[in-house]
C-alpha cells in the first residue's frame, strides 16, 4: 500500500548516535534560546515607546501592548502613533530605523520559532523547514528548506550581535522621544503646531 507519509525516523538509531554530536546540537540550541531571548527583550522595549506616545503608565501601555496580539500589530500601532505624535522629523526616523532592524531580526527568529528540524542519522540538526506557505509566480509552495551549517551558525551569532546593540540603542532612543513629547506638550508648542497645519 502506498503512502504519502514521509518514512518513520529511526529513533532508536538517532539516540545512540546521538551523544556523539551533542556538542553542536547544544551549540545550535544555545543560539536559538538566545536569538528567542534577546529579541523579547527587544519586543518589550516597545511598551515604553508606547507608554511614552499614550502618555500613560507602563502597566496601562503593557495591557495596550499585550491586547494586540501580534508583533505587527504592536508596531503597527506604534507607526500610526508616532505619525500623529512625533513632529520633529529626525526623531520620527530614528524611531522608524529601530523598527526597521528589529524587523529585520525578527525575520531570523522567526525562522527559527516557527520551524520543523531536520535531523540526520547521527542526531545532528542538519536543516530548518519553515513552517510557512509561500506563493511563488501563482503557485503555492510549502516553507523554505534551509541548511544549518557554518554559515547558518554565523548568521544566528550576527543576529545576536544585532540584537545586543538594538536593545542598547532603543534604551538611548527612550529620553529622546520622552523630551520630544514632552515638549510637545507644552501650550506654546501646540500653538505653534496648529498654525503651521491647514
Amino acid at each position: 500500500m502506498t503512502t504519502r507519509l514521509p518514512p518513520r525516523p529511526g529513533f532508536e538509531a538517532i539516540e545512540a548516535a546521538a551523544p556523539e554530536t551533542a556538542s553542536r546540537r547544544t551549540l545550535i540550541l544555545a543560539l536559538i534560546g538566545n536569538i528567542s531571548f534577546s529579541w523579547s527583550n527587544n519586543e518589550s522595549m516597545f511598551i515604553y515607546v508606547l507608554m511614552l506616545l499614550l502618555d500613560t503608565d507602563q502597566t496601562a501601555a503593557a495591557i495596550v501592548f499585550s491586547t494586540l496580539n501580534t508583533t505587527r500589530a504592536r508596531l503597527d500601532l506604534v507607526q500610526r502613533l508616532a505619525a500623529v505624535k512625533i513632529i520633529d522629523k529626525a526623531v520620527a526616523s530614528r524611531l522608524e530605523k529601530l523598527i526597521e532592524r528589529f524587523n529585520a531580526c525578527t525575520k531570523i527568529r522567526n525562522e527559527f520559532n516557527h520551524c520543523m528540524f531536520g535531523l540526520n542519522e547521527s542526531g545532528e540538526i542538519t536543516h530548518t523547514h519553515l513552517m510557512k506557505i509561500t506563493e511563488t509566480k501563482g503557485r503555492l509552495k510549502f516553507g523554505a528548506v534551509r541548511p544549518v551549517d557554518d554559515d547558518r551558525i554565523r548568521e544566528m551569532q550576527e543576529v545576536i550581535a544585532d540584537l545586543k546593540v538594538l536593545n542598547r540603542d532603543l534604551w538611548d532612543f527612550l529620553p529622546v522621544l520622552e523630551a520630544h513629547i514632552r515638549q510637545q506638550s507644552q501650550p506654546d508648542a501646540r500653538l505653534r503646531t496648529e498654525r503651521i497645519e491647514p
